[in-house]
Formats: structure tokens, C-alpha cells, sequence
């Protein structure tokens, strides 16, 4: 049976997005990109050429019959920002789909939540799909549901940072106490096995961009979290057996020979 990522409505056969920053080069973001299996790219409209027809764009390496473009707000650090950015990717024809960042600090890169709710708030009520990066909260996630969000995306560790998932009981207590939306681990994989573990935890997918492209193989980096995440998923589902302590025979001892 097919196991599609569904968001409001739209089904994915991966269950990995990745991103199109960092790339040594567009060749090879493009590779990496067949290489992952993602149905679903993000796009950073802010730094990426969307109206010089006459220069070269990562959007010419991206093939859209197959891959789905989700527009970005990364870099903005206001409501105001975010939601002009949104509208921009929208009006030149990117997507009225948005994940959407609100920036709270340049350091830690850090969400703003409270920003991020207002703006998810606007979004929504022009008709857009907006898909949030957050802190792992639980209180902001609800919050961002009851203002309209298609899905919340927690993050597993700081953007970039590569640490994996620094706080599994936080994510573990989302996928408990949220059902109604998707909940895709955003930003902080740095590798096969982190990727694994978000998916174990639960995560309806995984959202990352930095653990491959500055992988020293990013295509090879690509395959393998397309395998992790399947794992992951499989994983997850099928139910790991209980913990313990004390060591408990493969064989049990009843019935053997003696």
C-alpha cells in the first residue's frame, strides 16, 4: 500500500524535502536532487533570481514536472517580511505554497514565534498553504494549527549546525499530542542516522538541505538519507521491541535438548 506524505490534500511519495542552498554548483544540486527521491525542493525566494530572464537560476536546474517548488521565506525577520516575500513567490508564479521562517535571531537563527504566528495568520486568510519552521514547542505548534498551518516543522537542532536531534523527548511529546497535521522535522540533520532517528521518533518527514550539500559527496550524502528516512519510517511503524536491562535469550531455554 502506498504511504504518501499527505498536506493539505496533496500527496508526496517521499517523505524527504530538501533544499537548493550551498550546492557547489547547480549540476550538482540537480544529481543530488534525483539522487534523494524528493518530490519536494524548497526554495529560498529571497536569494534566488526570479525576474532576469537573461542570467542563469537554480529554478532551470529544477525539473518542475516532477519536483514540486516550495517557495521559502529564509532571511526574514518580520511578519511584514515574511508575508511580502510569500506574495512575491506567489505573483511570479512559484507557488501560493509557503514554508514559512521568521527569523528572532541572527545568531541561533532561532524562530520568532510570536511573528511566525502572525504571519501564518495572514498567510492563511489570502489563501496561502503555509507550512511554519518552529521551535520543538508544543504550545507554539498549537498555536500555529489554530491559526491555519498545514503542517508544523520543529527543528531537531539549530539550522546548519549538523548536531542531529538535541531534544527526542520534545519531538516525541509533538508527535503525541499533534495529529491533526503533518509533523516534519526541519533543520539540524547532519546525517543518515539522524535522519533515521527524526523518523523514528514519529516524524511524518524530514525537511534539510545542509547535511547534503556540504556533505564531500553530496549525491552519494543524497541516497543515503533517501534509504534513512524509508528506514525511519519503516521503523516507526513496525514498532521497535522494549528496552532492558538484563540480557534475554534469542533462544529461550525451554523445549532445548538435553
Amino acid at each position: 500500500m502506498a504511504d504518501d506524505l499527505v498536506i493539505a490534500g496533496r500527496a508526496f511519495k517521499s517523505r524527504l524535502i530538501v533544499g537548493t542552498g550551498k550546492y557547489r554548483g547547480f549540476q550538482e544540486m540537480a544529481r543530488a536532487h534525483a539522487a534523494s527521491g524528493a518530490d519536494m525542493v524548497t526554495v529560498a525566494v529571497r536569494r534566488v533570481n526570479l525576474t532576469d530572464k537573461s542570467k542563469e537560476s537554480l529554478l532551470d536546474y529544477i525539473d518542475r514536472e516532477k519536483i514540486f517548488i516550495l517557495p521559502n521565506t529564509a532571511a526574514c525577520y518580520t511578519a511584514d517580511e515574511a508575508i511580502r516575500t510569500a506574495r512575491l513567490a506567489r505573483e511570479v508564479g512559484l507557488s501560493n505554497w509557503v514554508k514559512l521562517e521568521v527569523i528572532g535571531d541572527q545568531q541561533t537563527l532561532f524562530p520568532d514565534t510570536e511573528q511566525l504566528i502572525e504571519a501564518t495568520r495572514v498567510l492563511v486568510k489570502e489563501g496561502f498553504v503555509v507550512l511554519p519552521y518552529t521551535n520543538d514547542d508544543l504550545i507554539a505548534a498549537r498555536k500555529l494549527i489554530d491559526a491555519g498551518a498545514a503542517a508544523v516543522m520543529p527543528l531537531a537542532a539549530p539550522i546548519g549546525s549538523g548536531l542531529g536531534v538535541q531534544n527526542p523527548a520534545n519531538l516525541r511529546i509533538l508527535r503525541e499530542r499533534i495529529s491533526e497535521v503533518p509533523m516534519i522535522v526541519d533543520a539540524g540533520v547532519g546525517t543518515a542516522s539522524d535522519a533515521a532517528v527524526a523518523m523514528e521518533l514519529g516524524a511524518d518527514g524530514v525537511l534539510m538541505n545542509t547535511a547534503i550539500a556540504e556533505a564531500q559527496d553530496a549525491v552519494l550524502m543524497a541516497e543515503a538519507m533517501r534509504d534513512a528516512v524509508i528506514a525511519g519510517r519503516k521503523s516507526c511503524l513496525a514498532g521497535r521491541m522494549p528496552k532492558r536491562l538484563y540480557a534475554s535469550a534469542s533462544s529461550p531455554l525451554s523445549g532445548v535438548v538435553r
